[in-house]
């Protein structure tokens, strides 16, 4: 079970969580616990830090500390008061342990990789101590482990580190003896190198954290539990009608999330799916709700698309010229010095006469792209890059989509009466993921109209 800092954020919060994790274990479940952070802080510690790398100012760094002390030591007192000075004790080491981090980055004028990944991981630090001594407050065995401890070994790309192989023996033989007589409470979001530097693991760590875990120890399911009842057929806040999705496929979610849906990361999916575990989404806050499982492959419904993703703050690059046409290694070098600069492609698209290629990037890396691509146009091989940022991008997502006839017709016939103009169109070719940019404000529009067209406000039929 991992739990997501909402669900960890305070007091009444961990009553559920115990209630959650209690019932589970006295119906003789083995269950080992990841969480996050507590809601915030994070943030609060990237910014802290990052402050403190190019400020001669140090004053906030006691603030800081003590309204993390007074936070956790509240939470603390009201749910374990039976372990509030022995925990109080641990949390003051980790508190000592962060001042003195923050003061070493403001003293060098620094934040390097490695001391921001460190930084990061105190949320963590702080709320599986507090975490763990309510589980024992209510008469639920348990202990805490870091990443380390747990046996995450991972490679050396702090911020995105994954897990390497070696892994799963470590995971396995750490974790299973303890499972017998104590649930673990594990801090998510971290894990190691072989060397035993600290590392995160990116957007949705800790559910990357569960993931690793549950496939090293081979679990029945992975329960990842959060603020939502489930993934649901697309944002709320754009479709009022919007609908948990009860079953969906691995393929289908990592697509989603690809994409920039906020379900889960797609790295999340990938242990489960060489284990072919359930990895199932629930709402901590109504746990009696059944949720969304996913699986690696579900029955087909009547509607061949499951969901729909919309992204925002995206750019539109158009590269063009008769150049290049018929010339080898033109997308290469437009790659290549993308890469360079760190810019990601999230969509590409190129017309068969070889003389225009589009991509799809982040809005904030438009001036960096366009700046790297200039070298191209100096160099004769293409004639003109021009970007777009008055756009967005839709992505519509089912397996119901492979080999099913009109999909497409359906999509675009809908959106041409609805009045919307498509500017660029793209489809893999597993057929589970049809995408396109429109104009900015025709973005919530477009995801109407399809969200109608497909009916995914009605029950599955399963």
């Amino acid at each position: 079970m991992k739990f997501g800092g909402t669900s960890v954020a305070d007091g009444p919060s961990l009553t559920r969580v115990v209630d959650i994790v209690k019932s589970a274990y006295q119906s003789g479940n083995e269950v080992a616990v990841v969480v996050s952070a507590q809601r915030g802080v994070t943030d609060q510690l990237i910014t802290m830090a990052t402050e403190l790398a190019g400020s001669p100012d140090a004053t906030g760094i006691e603030p800081f500390i003590n309204s993390l002390r007074i936070r956790h030591g509240k939470v603390l007192l009201e749910s374990a008061e039976e372990y509030a000075d022995e925990v109080g004790l641990l949390l003051e080491d980790q508190l000592c342990n962060l001042e003195s981090i923050l003061k070493a980055v403001h003293n060098l004028r620094e934040l390097t990789p490695r001391s921001r990944d460190y930084i990061i991981t105190f949320g963590e630090r702080l709320n599986s101590l507090v975490v763990s001594a309510v589980f024992r407050q209510q008469g639920l065995p348990s202990t805490t482990l870091d990443g380390c401890e747990a046996g995450i070994i991972t490679t050396q790309n702090h911020g995105e580190a994954m897990a390497l192989p070696e892994s799963e023996a470590k995971i396995r033989n750490r974790i299973i003896p303890l499972l017998a007589d104590t649930v673990p409470v594990i801090m998510g979001f971290m894990g190691c190198t072989t060397t035993g530097v600290v590392t995160t693991l990116g957007r949705s760590g800790s559910d990357y954290s569960a993931a690793i875990i549950g496939a090293a120890i081979e679990a029945d399911e992975i329960l990842i539990w959060t603020d939502v009842d489930g993934i649901m057929t697309s944002d709320p806040r754009l479709i009022h009608d919007a609908r948990v999705i009860s079953t969906i496929s691995y393929l289908e979610v990592m697509e989603l999330s690809y994409f920039g849906a906020k379900v889960m990361h797609p790295r999340s999916i990938e242990p489960a799916m060489k284990k072919d575990i359930v990895v199932r989404v629930k709402n901590t806050f109504n746990p009696s709700h059944p949720g969304t499982a996913i699986v690696k492959s579900e029955q087909r419904d009547s509607r061949v698309v499951k969901a729909l993703t919309y992204i925002e703050k995206v750019a539109m690059v158009n590269i063009c010229g008769a150049q290049m046409i018929g010339r080898p290694g033109v997308a290469k070098a437009i790659f290549g010095l993308l890469a360079d600069r760190d810019v990601n492609v999230m969509m590409i698209s190129q017309g068969s006469s070889e003389a225009n290629i589009t991509l799809v990037i982040e809005e904030s890396q438009e001036h960096t792209a366009r700046e790297a691509l200039s070298v191209l146009v100096n160099q004769g091989m293409v004639r003109q890059v021009t970007t777009n940022r008055d756009v967005c991008a839709v992505a519509v997502v089912g397996s119901g989509m492979a080999g099913a006839k009109g999909t497409g017709g359906r999509i675009f016939s809908a959106l041409g009466q609805g009045g919307i103009n498509v500017m660029m169109i793209t489809q893999g070719s597993s057929e589970v993921n049809i995408s396109f940019v429109v104009r900015q404000e025709d973005g919530p529009k477009a995801m109407r109209i399809l969200h109608d067209e497909f009916r995914l406000s009605e029950e599955d039929n399963e």
